[in-house]
């Protein structure tokens, strides 16, 4: 079971992680590529963070291209660099257009004549194309995302707000709802959905996840919007004499890898 890797829901189009600083989107952001790539999606990984030095997705860049999934980062933004260049390419928008096209083509395979056709000679891909785009923390790392809302607000797209209830600063319900309310004002997006992603690097057990699940509960209803999933580390998973047992407790967990690692560790 913790070996296979399984989207945790159907991607849209467009799926748009946020959340505080330090809570592990990178890491859900990766998974969720890399599953969707798994699983057929053509994948598009945006790397947005351009003001982190740390935690990017554009240092897996390799790992990411051994899977099929094209890597857009910032100018700079390469593996071992700690520049903090706030320049991102114009393939983003471009990207998000041809996510939501092959959407629309596909949404027209079931009718007739000239829309049939239409679907019929676009050359889908296999799932469906899906871009990801992981955001930067706060309210700080969601003004690079401001420049994009325009083209994500035009097709069917989630912005998943990943939370902690381990981390500094967001231990509250109340304290993860207000740095949400601050991303979304700056980026101009809402969020759709919650992603419990509560760890202790590597000294997270699956008790500390379970105890975590009243928490991101509670996030998700002030912020009026449900939870998406619960993010368990397959290491977590391993050390259980019974897996299945312990994740029967978990309602939607995800079992993702730890691919993000601190520097210093």
């Amino acid at each position: 079971m913790a070996g296979v890797r399984e989207l945790p829901f159907a991607l849209a189009p467009v799926t748009v992680v946020v959340g505080h600083y330090g809570v592990g989107k990178t890491n859900f952001a990766l998974n969720l590529a890399l599953d969707a790539a798994a699983a057929g999606y053509e994948v598009t990984l945006a790397d947005m963070d351009v003001v982190n030095p740390y935690f990017r997705s554009s240092e897996y860049a390799s790992l990411l291209e051994e899977a099929g999934v094209r890597l857009i980062a910032p100018v700079f933004g390469g593996a071992g660099t700690s520049l903090d260049v706030p320049s991102l390419t114009g393939a983003v928008v471009p990207a998000v257009e041809a996510a939501y096209a092959e959407d629309a083509a596909r949404a027209l395979g079931g009718a007739s004549g000239a829309a049939a056709t239409v679907a019929r000679d676009a050359h889908l891909s296999v799932a469906g194309k899906a871009v990801v785009i992981d955001a930067g923390g706060d309210d700080v790392g969601a003004t690079a995302l401001a420049r994009f809302a325009p083209a994500i607000r035009a097709g069917r797209h989630e912005v998943l707000y990943v939370v902690n209830a381990r981390r500094n600063l967001t231990q509250t319900a109340d304290e993860a709802a207000a740095v949400l309310g601050e991303i979304e004002e700056t980026c101009g997006l809402a969020a759709t959905a919650v992603v419990n992603n509560t760890h202790l690097q590597g000294e997270t057990t699956l008790g500390h996840i379970t105890e975590s699940v009243p928490f991101a509960q509670t996030v998700a209803r002030k912020a009026g919007v449900p939870v998406a999933c619960t993010t368990v580390p397959k290491s977590a998973i391993r050390r259980e004499s019974d897996p299945a047992a312990a994740l029967s407790k978990l309602p939607s967990s995800y079992p993702v890898e730890v691919l993000v690692a601190p520097p210093w560790a």
